[in-house]
């Protein structure tokens, strides 16, 4: 096998030629779709993190070997360090506003040592105001109980212009409620306490948004305020799919398990797989609910697939989702 045969062997991966030399940097930075994230203007002591995702869009396996900072207003980590083709990790970037003020900025350094050596260079920004202090520094929810909903109260000081004001606040989230109140002002300090709410029927799942404090401020007049946390659904069904394997002409039977954290009511069943799939329900209020889920087979077919909504009372008429699949054989 000649030189130049065995070279080409060596270096081809899933997408084309690994890169070699000088062209291992824009390989490496490939893997970000974001290299960059400007924090704006920052509350001091507020927690702001931001995360950089990486895949790995190549045959071989890729490993982070370290992260590092070029400043400490900027603590950088690391989450899966080796990754498998379209795998996923990220680093994550916190911004220190409790020992920094001002505008503060940062570079770190991603060391990836295989296949290949190659360095990625990402970049934070941000100001750090020191005449605003959130006490906590950010709205945590913890683990939220979905149809109920939870609430969060942060105090906001300033110090600064005797006649300071906030002049609103904003969110994208439409499951987020904030009710504002001036608490203080004497000479040149302001003070005002926010509530923040997650309503009842908010979407199930890790959240992790923000809040944009508008001030009257000429420059810097918008404050971003993080705010965490994770909705458990109220209601739950197990399984989230039922299969069924049936022979023409015949019938088959399995249950359903709805629960809740308190007595509720089923309101309904609907399905899209018209009258091949039949429901019992109850109407009485209860914590678990056993619904016989009966399959007709009236043709052979690989493969149905049919999406089940169930509405109940919870809320306002909260609707679980599972899926029937069936094979007629």
């Amino acid at each position: 096998m000649t030189r130049s045969i065995l070279f080409l062997l060596l270096t081809v991966g899933l997408h084309g030629f690994w890169p070699t030399g000088a062209s291992a940097q824009r390989w490496a930075d490939k893997m970000f779709s974001v290299r960059v994230h400007d924090f704006g203007a920052v509350a001091r002591g507020s927690k702001q993190q931001f995360t950089f995702e990486l895949e790995n869009k190549y045959e071989e396996d890729v490993h982070v070997a370290s992260v590092r900072s070029s400043c400490g207003c900027t603590s950088p980590s690391v989450g899966k360090r080796t990754l498998k083709t379209w795998e996923k990790s990220e680093i994550v970037a916190t911004f220190n506003t409790r020992s920094f003020l001002g505008q503060k900025g940062a570079t770190i350094t991603v060391v990836i040592d295989r296949p290949y050596y190659a360095e990625v260079q990402l970049r934070v920004d941000g100001y750090i105001r020191s005449d605003v202090v959130l006490d906590p520094g950010a709205v945590t929810f913890g683990e939220v109980e979905g149809a109920v909903g939870a609430e969060r109260k942060v105090a906001i000081s300033y110090r600064g212009r005797g006649d300071w004001r906030i002049l609103d606040v904003v969110s994208t989230n439409k499951s987020f409620e904030v009710e504002l109140d001036e608490t203080a002002r004497a000479g040149d300090r302001v003070e005002y306490e926010m509530v923040v709410r997650v309503r009842p029927g908010a979407p199930e799942g890790f959240f992790q948004d923000q809040l944009t404090l508008v001030t009257d401020d000429r420059r810097n007049a918008r404050l971003a305020v993080p705010v965490e946390g994770k909705v458990k659904p109220a209601v739950t069904v197990f399984p989230k799919v039922v299969s069924f394997v049936v022979n023409e002409g015949d019938e088959a039977t399995k249950k359903l398990v709805i629960r809740g954290k308190a007595p509720f009511k089923i309101l309904g069943v609907e399905c899209d797989g018209g009258d091949c799939l039949k429901f019992e329900t109850s109407s009485e209020a209860r914590k678990v609910h056993f619904i016989p889920v009966t399959f007709h087979a009236k043709q052979k077919t690989e493969a149905l697939e049919h999406q089940v909504r169930i509405r109940t009372d919870v809320g306002e008429e909260l609707v679980v989702t599972c899926q029937v699949t069936a094979i007629v054989r």
